[in-house]
């Protein structure tokens, strides 16, 4: 009898490391296709966004399993015909025998999720929930901790650019350039919404994505704000998962996606 694990074995064990019912109302983890429920997995593809390229990078690998960051199927379809990514992943997915699991905002909130892994990558310590749910102190959006050794505004940034690999970082001017931080708050993805919790948190820096022009004005005289992408600072799921699923499951191959880019580029 085959000792290989089930599709649905592996994302058992992603909803042991992502609870589903850590996700955002508005969200939609889980199974985005489920092909077959009684397929064996032949090699999972973790990225950040399952694209047509990603599905047929999992088909050449002869993987059948790719385990997304961002949910596929996140607005209403009201129709598969190919007119748009979404509908072109789907139909390509599922005409390749490939299933698409999504983790989202399940592994954003969970303990060691994406701003714990965030934060371990810069070397932070003392890492606590920044917004903590209403349940549990230690599920919740973003982290704050202190850094390993203080930095001055213009090494902290070199260094999250060096670690979240972009090229530029939108950044608040520093209120005193030469004056060391030792505290930071981090949120992966879209965490503009928690600036006055970081505020509040003591931190002197803020590391997160699609912060506003007007954040900026308000929040500048209090923190150094750190603007990356989107995709960079998620992109971590991908090691997080490969790591993690790799040492749950070492008979199966766990492979980071290569075409998972970010889909912006700077000019």
């Amino acid at each position: 009898m085959s000792t290989t694990p089930l599709l649905t074995d592996i994302a058992e064990t992603v909803e042991q490391i992502a609870p589903p019912r850590l996700q955002e109302s508005y969200d939609n983890t889980g199974w985005q296709v489920l092909c077959d429920p009684a397929a064996r997995c032949t090699g999972v593809l973790t990225c950040v966004d399952a694209t047509p390229d990603v599905i047929e990078e999992a088909h050449r690998l002869g993987f059948n399993l790719v385990l997304s960051h961002h949910p596929v199927l996140f607005r209403g379809q009201k129709r598969f015909a190919g007119e748009t990514l979404v509908q072109r992943t789907v139909m390509q997915a599922i005409r390749s025998g490939i299933s698409v699991y999504s983790c989202h905002t399940a592994i954003d909130s969970a303990p060691g999720g994406v701003s714990a892994e965030m934060a371990r990558m810069i070397g932070m310590t003392d890492v606590r929930v920044l917004a903590e749910s209403a349940s549990d102190r230690h599920t919740g959006l973003g982290a704050v901790g202190n850094l390993s050794e203080p930095l001055t505004p213009g090494a902290l940034v070199e260094l999250v650019k060096r670690t979240f690999a972009t090229p530029v970082a939108r950044c608040s001017r520093p209120k005193h350039p030469h004056e060391e931080i030792s505290r930071v708050a981090l949120c992966g993805g879209s965490g503009s919404e928690f600036l006055p919790l970081a505020a509040a948190s003591g931190a002197q820096a803020y590391i997160t994505s699609d912060t506003k022009h007007h954040d900026f004005v308000d929040f500048s005289p209090e923190l150094l704000i750190i603007d990356i992408g989107h995709w960079e600072a998620e992109a971590c799921t991908r090691t997080l998962f490969s790591r993690e699923l790799t040492a749950r499951f070492p008979e199966i191959q766990v492979m980071e996606s290569e075409t998972d880019r970010s889909p912006v580029i700077y000019m």
